[in-house]
């Protein structure tokens, strides 16, 4: 038995390979192909992306955050607003996404703007939380610094305190960002490291110009 369950269906991705004629025109639509791909053979949390971001000062930085939607609009996750990401998206800044999907050898990057979500986007995901997440979110201080574990405990005691009789509500400083994309990168792993790279660049505005792709060398 092959003790990693996906190595057939990477080898299969592998030798096919990615040519331009198997690419949808519209990267969103390409991307819920691939996403939708990764879920079906079980590759472990496919909504787990990269994101990087940069501060004022130029300084980079990434984490790994949970992508929470896709549509036309772009890419929405959800994280304290008083954090270092937070801190770095704000006031319309640009960021990069990279969505890992080693088992298989696939990557997808996108890249573009940022913008928060409607308050009402925010309410409406943050009431599909558990629970004990949403009291987390009145309850971290996230990216600050803090004594020991003791004292986030013993804040997330006094955020159950405060909410035990009623519904939890979303903080002010917690609520989502859409990436709105610019470019896209759909990487396919091969032999030799001949990978098959292919990015859509979409015209600036005002123009509503199709999608351009290109093939990139590996």
């Amino acid at each position: 038995m092959d003790p990693d369950p996906l190595a057939p269906v990477r080898r299969s991705l592998e030798a096919d390979g990615l040519a331009r004629r198997m690419l949808d025109d519209d990267p969103i639509a390409q991307f819920r192909s691939w996403f939708a791909h990764a879920q079906e053979v079980g590759v472990h949390q496919p909504e787990a992306v990269a994101l990087a971001t940069v501060d004022p000062a130029g300084q980079p930085s990434v984490r790994l955050v949970l992508l929470r939607g896709v549509d036309d609009r772009g890419f929405v996750f959800f994280t304290n607003y008083d954090s270092r990401k937070g801190a770095d998206l704000a006031n319309g800044a640009r960021a990069a996404l990279d969505f890992p999907w080693h088992q298989i050898s696939r990557q997808v990057r996108v890249e573009g703007g940022v913008q928060r979500v409607t308050p009402a986007e925010s309410d409406a995901y943050f009431a599909t939380r558990p629970r004990s997440s949403q009291i987390g979110a009145w309850a971290s201080p996230q990216s600050q610094p803090i004594t020991d574990r003791d004292e986030l405990l013993v804040r997330v005691q006094e955020q159950e305190a405060r909410w035990a009789d009623r519904s939890v509500e979303r903080p002010p400083h917690w609520g989502g960002f859409r990436l709105q994309p610019e470019a896209f990168e759909f990487w396919q792993g091969r032999d030799s490291r001949l990978h098959d790279r292919f990015r859509y660049e979409r015209p600036a505005p005002p123009t509503a110009a199709p999608w351009q792709i290109q093939r990139l060398a590996p």
